[in-house]
């Protein structure tokens, strides 16, 4: 997850409207139900006809037998135990029940489902199997003593899948519900990925978060063709696989496995499922590196450039003895990069090869030994940006902590209008935090002539700090990942673009629109000024070290006339301690 996301907690969690703190019993039929109709309004014409059957089926069920088959569909697990149930909105479950077996929404359990045999023992108690193995074998019974684990082994040992449905189905009704698949689609159309759930009608309802308002009618597709939908959800039920696979195969097992699905499936994917795809192979091919497995790791690595793979071809081919390969790639990168860390790294690595008697250091360990040192009480050992802001504060200087906020949040307000644009057809949902393009190389070449004509308008600082100011108190609360809501992160930006002209604003904020993946972060860590002077600063303690983003801004920020340096921090001891 990128950090952006991961910061989306601190928007999130600072705002707190009033909204009511309950729901009505029924509110995840209108949820559902809203899911379906949006899906069939819009992919009516990719879906099959089994997709379009349940549509239909479900439609002709009541609303108590559309209820429960929600709630079924709504859990993580398939099977059932009749006699668990209980739902105090639905009125009538043994003839809700019938009506969802007759219209074949759920079935009983029976020999179709023995693949499936360990989820339906999981609903049983150890005592309750061996009630069970009594009244299969009353004569022969395993010690009471004995793990669950082991007795169902001995129960699959000892009778066959069938004879076992016949005796649970005697003891009590087992259920599972049906149209798996075409729900699990039904979800994906509407989100667009497997992360998100129903959870999100439920959180926006409850007032936990509140998501950017859309003319429905302006939204659009997220899929173009089936393709488009069969190769995304594809990829995404790979990854889940993935997860699961690699706690049980060894490293070689799951290499075959991914080149053999690879060889097939995984070729002629649709566009849209490349960028899915590509973030797979850097999941599995990392894998496997961390098992030592540098030869099948590099094969797969070289089905993609995206970054860091080309990186990680260089460090195996290298490790594998393959020198003119390593240096060829290296020079390849260092005339394209992708981004700093490639920038940095194909510099160092092809003076590292070519002069192998010679030590190298790296260009972020140069920068950092030669900044400047200071020295803050070991007392802030485990918390050194904020022992640097007590030492320039006992200088006389204000300051705060700032890293990628500030930045992020002006960014966010300058231009939000033109990140949710519908226009640029990214948005195809209401639920949507960010478009669908925000970590692409599209985000800035769909908008690249918005983003300009919003910084031209944006001529100084007093219109920028206007426009900041009016959209924060308009959109204050509504989810923005790059935007906190809290008391004072306005002021930050404000006195960020106080400090600079508006020339380097506008450099700074092309900067970061033309790669938001990468560009935004690795912004110093605090903002330092008085009334004659100001310094954008990165903290370091003494076994930190500087990063090849850290290092992009520093030399980004002193090209363009932007106050920044690295400060390392020497521990000094204080007496008693």
């Amino acid at each position: 997850m990128s950090d952006l996301l991961q910061d989306q907690f601190v928007q999130d969690g600072g705002y707190r409207p009033e909204f009511p703190t309950d729901l009505p019993p029924k509110y995840y039929h209108d949820y559902f139900n809203y899911v379906l109709d949006f899906v069939r309004r819009r992919y009516a014409h990719i879906l099959t006809e089994n997709e379009a059957g349940f549509l239909e089926g479900y439609e002709s069920l009541s609303e108590d037998a559309q209820c429960l088959f929600i709630r079924f569909s709504n859990r993580s697990k398939s099977f059932f135990r009749v006699k668990s149930l209980s739902y105090s909105e639905i009125s009538d479950l043994p003839a809700v029940l019938n009506e969802l077996l007759e219209q074949a929404f759920i079935e009983s359990i029976c020999e179709a489902h023995e693949s499936r045999f360990s989820e339906i023992i999981d609903l049983f108690t150890k005592p309750e199997l061996l009630v069970l193995t009594k009244m299969l074998e009353p004569d022969v019974m395993p010690s009471k003593s004995i793990k669950k684990n082991d007795l169902v082994r001995w129960l699959l040992y000892e009778y066959d899948f069938k004879a076992l449905c016949e005796i649970i189905s005697e003891m009590e009704s087992v259920v599972k519900v049906t149209f798996e698949a075409e729900v699990m689609l039904m979800k994906f159309l509407f989100f667009g990925n497997r992360n998100a759930d129903m959870t999100e009608f439920v959180i926006r309802d409850l007032g936990h978060v509140r998501f950017q308002s859309f003319d429905e009618q302006h939204l659009s597709v997220q899929f173009e063709t089936r393709k488009d939908v069969d190769d995304t959800l594809m990829i995404s039920l790979m990854k889940e696989t993935f997860d699961v696979i690699k706690q049980e195969m060894p490293p070689e097992d799951i290499f075959d496995w991914f080149m053999n699905w690879q060889a097939g499936s995984g070729t002629g994917l649709s566009n849209k499922a490349i960028p899915s795809f590509n973030s797979f192979i850097l999941r599995v091919s990392a894998w496997l590196e961390r098992k030592k497995m540098l030869s099948q790791a590099l094969s797969i690595y070289q089905l993609t450039n995206d970054a860091p793979a080309r990186e990680r071809r260089v460090r195996l081919l290298y490790n594998l003895g393959e020198i003119d390969e390593a240096l060829a790639l290296c020079e390849e990168i260092a005339e394209n990069p992708q981004n700093a860390d490639e920038r940095y790294f194909s510099l160092d690595f092809y003076e590292r090869i070519k002069n192998k008697k010679t030590r190298i250091v790296k260009r972020t360990t140069q920068a950092l030994k030669a900044s400047e040192a200071i020295e803050v009480s070991v007392f802030f050992r485990y918390q050194v940006e904020y022992g640097a802001l007590e030492y320039y504060r006992s200088l006389g200087f204000k300051a705060f902590f700032s890293e990628n906020e500030p930045w992020r949040a002006l960014f966010g307000l300058l231009f939000w209008d033109i990140i949710y644009d519908t226009n640029v057809q990214t948005i195809h949902n209401p639920f949507q935090r960010i478009p669908s393009d925000f970590f692409l190389p599209d985000f800035y070449y769909k908008r690249s002539a918005l983003l300009r004509e919003r910084l031209e308008a944006a001529h100084s600082r007093e219109i920028i700090d206007e426009m900041v100011s009016q959209t924060y108190k308009e959109m204050y609360g509504i989810t923005n990942v790059l935007v906190p809501w809290y008391d004072g992160a306005l002021d930050k930006v404000l006195t960020l673009t106080s400090l600079l002209s508006h020339e380097q604003i506008r450099l700074v904020m092309l900067e970061i629109a033309l790669n938001l993946k990468e560009n935004t972060r690795g912004f110093p860590d605090i903002l330092i000024w008085n009334e004659s002077e100001y310094a954008f600063i990165e903290i370091k303690s003494p076994t930190d070290h500087l990063s090849s983003r850290q290092l992009h801004w520093q030399h980004f920020f002193s090209e363009h006339g932007v106050k920044s340096r690295v400060v390392r921090v020497n521990w000094l001891k204080d007496e008693g301690l």
